[in-house]
């Protein structure tokens, strides 16, 4: 389906993107930094599918206190605890790893899920140009405690 970003005081759109990140072996504008992506793939288990995504952000998004996620997907099962977990690496090293919680899901249904994420002090920021192209987003869907699947986005902020 869809999600976007948006600075949580405006409300202002910042980015959205379409792809369906629950599509299986899937990978998508890669980029040439081939090295981060692969030390990820050595940590995954056989079993879990590899997509990695590029995703091309505003760099103002680095300047807002919070942003609003809102991620907006479609659902043939039932599941009783879909959740979410984020990893961000920075050059292949964890920097930060959030945990989001969205419940039932009723069966055949399409949802809208919104999630804050506040941003980490001024101080303690990289600046863009050392960021683009560096990060990977990194994040599981799981029922409960099955994983669904595993995708990974690489951002790029322009």
């Amino acid at each position: 389906n869809w999600m976007n970003l948006r600075d949580a005081e405006t409300g202002k759109v910042l980015w959205q993107g379409t792809e369906d990140l629950s599509v299986p072996g899937v990978e998508h504008e890669v980029s040439d930094a081939w090295q981060d992506a692969h030390e990820l793939e050595r940590h995954r288990r056989p079993d879990q599918p590899f997509l990695l995504f590029a995703a091309r952000v505003p760099k103002k998004i680095l300047k807002c206190k919070a942003v609003s996620r809102e991620l907006n997907f479609s659902s043939a099962e039932q599941m009783e605890k879909f959740r979410l977990e984020q990893k961000v690496y920075f050059k292949g090293q964890c920097l930060e790893e959030w945990f989001f919680e969205f419940g039932f899901v009723i069966p055949n249904s399409t949802n809208t899920w919104q999630s804050l994420i506040e941003a980490a002090p001024e101080s303690q920021m990289m600046p863009a140009n050392v960021l683009t192209g560096n990060v990977i987003i990194e994040t599981k869907f799981f029922d409960d405690q099955l994983l669904v699947s595993t995708s990974r986005v690489r951002l790029f902020y322009v």
